[in-house]
């Protein structure tokens, strides 16, 4: 996958700070690629930050280290901002490593978030994934974020926006700066002519409480950010009861630890409320309106949980609501 990226892009292998020998490994076997050492681990957020200072090209591509490309993935996307002054950030059609017939939780045909907050993707509702037909082929064209496992963006943009959050660290950090690039007047897209596979939970397992405890936390920080007052206010009430079930039933099910990384993130958000006010005034000082209109209406735990609705197709404006 490097020698073919080598051939048609610059190449920055981000490490943050590794032990294992693997940058020395790639300056020794792919001495054109471009490795950026850091004296520590920035995490996702600022070993990406660093290593995009360092590019020089119109566009970059954040490609996690469990992602295979395939074939001809890169000239559709290239493509896509050649032609398309206004998209801000694109994601491929992401698969599972594993099942290359069904979409990857990370990112699958694109991210949608409902009002309250709650992620989901065209392909990927909570837990359940789809088996890949091309049924979202033609919906990809306005999502609300890019999957950061594959996340392409113009650099001038990245830099104007800030790049991402690092107080995020992990997860929730490309919904984030997604919701700023809608802010700034760009479109978000999947393009589901180029594919990868991913294979997901490098960093975090999927069912670890620490990666619990960073979506629950980053999530509230994000929709401060972003949501008018009043109205985070309100859902954040709601979400304080809708966390609190959940909180319940993983305590029912003796998983204290997931428990925990539940019932302390709002305590989290309002420890930190002072610093995440201080981002939010800076996007207000802007001028950047706030963007709500993309957020899907329905009440996605409702919809899933109670109602049994396991594909985006049927959660969507198109498809009927809440």
């Amino acid at each position: 996958m490097v020698s073919s990226l080598i051939d048609h892009a610059e190449v920055i292998v981000a490490d943050n700070a590794s032990t294992d020998g693997s940058a020395d490994w790639v300056r020794s076997h792919f001495p054109q690629v471009k490795v950026q050492s850091f004296d520590q681990n920035y995490g996702y957020c600022g070993g990406n930050n660093r290593a995009a200072a360092a590019a020089s090209g119109k566009l970059l591509i954040f490609l996690n280290n469990d992602v295979e490309v395939g074939t001809g993935w890169l000239k559709p996307i290239t493509d896509a901002f050649n032609n398309r002054p206004t998209l801000g950030a694109a994601q491929p059609k992401i698969l599972a490593h594993g099942d290359r017939t069904r979409f990857e939780y990370a990112g699958a045909a694109g991210g949608m978030m409902d009002r309250y907050g709650y992620p989901f993707c065209l392909g990927r509702v909570f837990d359940t994934c789809e088996i890949d037909t091309g049924q979202y082929d033609h919906l990809t064209a306005d999502i609300f974020w890019a999957s950061g496992a594959a996340l392409a963006i113009r650099r001038d943009v990245f830099l104007e926006a800030g790049g991402f959050d690092e107080d995020f660290q992990f997860h929730m950090e490309e919904i984030d700066l997604c919701w700023k690039l809608h802010r700034m007047g760009y479109t978000v897209s999947c393009i589901p002519e180029s594919v990868v596979y991913h294979v997901g939970g490098g960093s975090l397992d999927s069912g670890s409480a620490r990666k619990l405890a960073f979506n629950m936390r980053n999530n509230l920080a994000m929709l401060y950010k972003h949501l008018p007052a009043g109205r985070f206010w309100t859902v954040f009430m709601i979400r304080s009861i809708l966390d609190g079930a959940a909180a319940v039933r993983e305590l029912l099910r003796g998983r204290f630890r997931h428990f925990w990384a539940i019932a302390s993130a709002a305590d989290h958000f309002l420890l930190n409320i002072g610093g995440i006010h201080k981002k939010r005034r800076v996007l207000i000082e802007k001028q950047l309106p706030f963007k709500t209109d993309k957020l899907s209406p329905v009440l996605l735990p409702w919809r899933y949980f109670v109602m049994r609705t396991k594909t985006a197709s049927k959660l969507l404006d198109k498809f009927g609501t809440v």
